[in-house]
């Protein structure tokens, strides 16, 4: 297939050049906006409306500032220890998901203790808000011709224009927007729909992005200064990803089972009815 024209930068206002990787991030987060004030109505949500913009604010730092991090020390530290400088150019580039998942867990944390309310609440609020920021971020790799996948002979195949190599590759890109973004949030969606066991979504979360992500990688390009970590196969997406479905797992059957638990203690015992004595 032929990759569509689409210039990476959106517009521009004299000096001000504006990428649609940036706007992207921008839709994500007015997305994840939106969806927070309609659910901060519902009678069980953790946070009311007027508290959804300073959550959806820590939650920006928190993405930033982690995934910055999380791609200095996760896939570029030799150049960090070479320039450690660079970690404060972000104009220069590179963001890490596993990371601003990091960030965003600290942020989250810390804004529960500053409204005091539970953590795993909500953190449950929020994880279905994240897969809209993650939909939208892979369209943007895509238009900016980054990320993308291996060699390929399939029909949809493309040649990215920037690709040194002219290879017709898996548009890896769109696979993780659908699975990572429009599969995962329509998942947490339907499980959140509902009051469930604290942090069983957030639980889902972790299980079922580390699930897409790993598959994916088996279509995704390694990093080039990388290349495979374990087995001579396993890529380092696919290493940071393996402990998040794991904990997924361990929690979700921690926390469904604690709240099981809770629930069956608050029944009340039926007492046996005495009849009573005739004369």
């Amino acid at each position: 297939m032929q990759y569509p024209a689409i210039d990476p930068v959106a517009f521009s206002l004299g000096p001000l050049t504006v990428h649609w990787y940036g706007i992207m991030y921008l839709l994500g987060f007015a997305a994840a906006w939106l969806l927070a004030m309609h659910r901060a109505a519902k009678p069980w949500s953790p946070v009311t409306r007027a508290q959804v913009e300073d959550l959806i604010m820590w939650s920006a730092f928190g993405v930033v500032l982690g995934g910055r991090l999380g791609y200095v020390f996760f896939y570029q530290f030799e150049r960090f220890l070479e320039d450690p400088l660079w970690l404060f150019r972000i104009w220069e580039g590179g963001m890490a998901f596993h990371g601003g998942m990091l960030g965003v867990i600290l942020a989250i944390f810390l804004y529960s203790l500053k409204i005091n309310v539970r953590f795993l609440r909500l953190m449950d609020f929020v994880a279905p808000l994240v897969p809209l920021g993650l939909g939208f971020g892979r369209i943007g790799n895509f238009i900016g011709q980054e990320l993308w996948g291996r060699q390929t002979d399939v029909s949809w195949a493309m040649v990215f224009p920037k690709d040194p190599e002219q290879l017709a590759r898996h548009p890896s890109q769109l696979y993780q927007a659908t699975l990572e973004g429009l599969a995962l949030f329509l998942i947490l969606l339907w499980y959140s729909r509902k009051p469930r066991a604290a942090g069983t979504v957030g639980a889902l979360f972790l299980i079922f992005y580390g699930s897409f992500r790993f598959l994916v990688e088996f279509f995704r390009e390694p990093d080039s200064h990388i290349g495979f970590d374990l087995m001579g196969w396993m890529t380092r997406g696919q290493l940071l990803s393996t402990p998040m479905i794991l904990a997924g797992l361990v929690l979700f059957v921690v926390f469904w089972w604690r709240e099981s638990r809770a629930a069956k203690q608050e029944i009340p015992t039926k007492k046996p009815v005495q009849a009573e004595a005739t004369e």
